[in-house]
C-alpha cells in the first residue's frame, strides 16, 4: 500500500525526503511545509513537490496519510497532538518530547484516536545491528558484560548561529537530547533497559545555556555495566558502541550519523569460536540503513506485517533515561529507573527560570 506523507519542517526534513523518494512503492510524498517558503522550495526543486507554508492546511487534508514532523524539539508535541487530532499517523524526530508528562499525553490521544506515533532512531538499522542479532539469534553472544559508548562531535559557532539551538527554550536541552539520545536508544535497543545512570554534564566548549559535555555510568537490568562519553569539541565527528558478551567484543562502526550502515567488527573471546562466529557473519546479506530502513519498517508495520518499528514505547524510554541523566547531573545523585508520575521531573526538567 503507498502511504501519502507531507513532511513539515525543511531542515532535516530534506534528508527524510530523500530517504521517502527512494520508496515509490511504499509512499508519496504529497508537500513540504515551512513556514520559509524559498528554502522549501530549493529542497523540493529536484522532486517536484508541493511547498505550503500553513500546517493548519496539511492538518486538514483528507489526502495526507502521514505527517512527518521534523521541527524545532518545542513544537514536537504540539504539532503531533495536532496530527492525531486529525486523524492521521506521526513520524517524529528526535526528541519526540521534552517531558514524560508530554509523552503521556501522546499515549492518551493515540489511543483515543485511534493513530500512531513513530520516533524517528534510525541509527538501530543497518548491517551492523543486523550481523549483532544474527549472533545473538545463533545463541554465540550470551550475557553482556560491559560496554563503552562514545558520542565525540563537532559542533561550534555557526551551528548554533540558529537561534534556538543551545537554549532551554528552544532546543530543550543540550548533547543528552540532541546528540547521544541516538547512542543511547541503540543500546537499550540492544541489551535492554537502563535499571540506573549517574550523570555528570557540563558546558564547555560553547557560550550556550545547556550541555555540550556529559560522562554517564549505566547499569542495566540485565546487570551490564556500561559508560558514555559525550562532547561537542571533539576534532570531527565519531559515534561509537563497544560491548564485550561471553562469547564476542563487538565494536560499531564510527560514522557520526549512520554507525550501523557499515559492517561491525566482532571479536571471539575465545580464538576456537571464531569461524563460528564469521560464519554466521557470512548468511547476513547486505541490509538498509538509516531512515530509509526505518521508513521501511514503518511501511511494514502498518501494513501488519512483521516489522522493527520505533513504536511510541521505545520514544517514551528514550525520555524516561534524558529525564533520570538531567535529575541525576542536577542531584549529583545516581537515579534508578523506572520512573513514576510522582519524581520530580516528570512534567520536564527545563529550569524554573526558562
Amino acid at each position: 500500500m503507498i502511504r501519502t506523507v507531507a513532511i513539515v519542517g525543511a531542515g532535516i526534513g530534506a534528508e527524510h525526503l530523500a530517504a521517502y523518494v527512494k520508496l515509490p512503492d511504499r509512499y508519496k510524498v504529497l508537500c513540504l511545509c515551512d513556514l520559509n517558503a524559498d528554502r522549501a522550495k530549493a529542497v523540493v526543486e529536484p522532486y517536484g513537490i508541493e511547498v505550503e507554508t500553513d500546517l493548519n492546511v496539511v492538518l486538514g487534508s483528507a489526502d495526507i496519510d502521514i505527517i512527518d514532523v521534523c521541527l524545532p524539539p518545542h513544537l514536537h508535541v504540539p504539532v503531533s497532538l495536532s496530527v492525531l487530532d486529525a486523524g492521521k499517523a506521526v513520524i517524529c524526530e528526535k526528541p519526540l518530547s521534552t517531558s514524560l508528562h508530554e509523552v503521556d499525553m501522546l499515549a492518551r490521544k493515540m489511543e483515543e484516536k485511534g493513530g500512531a506515533v513513530f520516533p524517528v532512531f534510525q541509527y538501530r538499522y543497518g548491517l551492523g545491528t543486523a550481523q549483532l542479532a544474527a549472533l545473538m539469534d545463533a545463541g554465540l553472544a550470551g550475557e553482556c558484560y560491559a560496554g563503552s559508548l562514545e558520542t565525540h562531535w563537532d559542533r561550534g559557532s555557526d551551528y548554533y548561529g540558529v537561534a534556538w539551538r543551545g537554549t532551554w527554550k528552544g532546543e530543550q536541552g543540550g548533547a543528552l537530547l540532541s546528540h547521544a539520545i541516538h547512542i543511547h536508544d541503540l543500546l537499550t535497543s540492544l541489551v535492554g533497559p537502563v535499571a540506573r545512570v549517574y550523570a555528570e554534564t557540563a558546558t564547555r566548549v560553547n557560550n550556550i545555556e545547556t550541555e555540550d559535555c556529559a560522562a554517564l555510568s549505566m547499569r542495566m537490568a540485565s546487570g551490564a555495566v556500561i559508560t558514555s562519553s559525550v562532547t561537542l569539541g571533539a576534532a570531527g565527528n565519531t559515534s561509537r558502541l563497544r560491548l564485550m558478551f561471553e562469547g564476542f567484543t563487538v565494536e560499531s562502526d564510527h560514522a557520526a550519523y549512520s554507525p550501523a550502515t557499515e559492517s561491525w567488527k566482532f571479536t571471539a573471546r575465545y580464538r576456537s569460536k571464531q569461524p563460528v562466529i564469521d560464519q554466521v557473519l557470512s548468511t547476513v546479506a547486505p541490509q538498509p540503513s538509516g531512515f530509509l530502513a526505518m521508513l521501511i519498517a514503518i511501511s511494514e508495520h502498518l501494513d501488519g506485517r512483521v516489522a522493527n518499528p520505533v513504536l511510541l514505547d521505545d520514544g517514551r524510554r528514550s525520555i524516561e533515561f534524558v529525564t533520570a541523566a538531567y535529575h541525576s547531573a542536577r542531584t549529583l545523585q545516581p537515579v534508578s529507573l523506572p520512573l513514576n508520575v510522582d519524581h520530580p521531573l516528570y512534567a520536564g526538567w527545563l529550569p524554573t527560570d526558562v
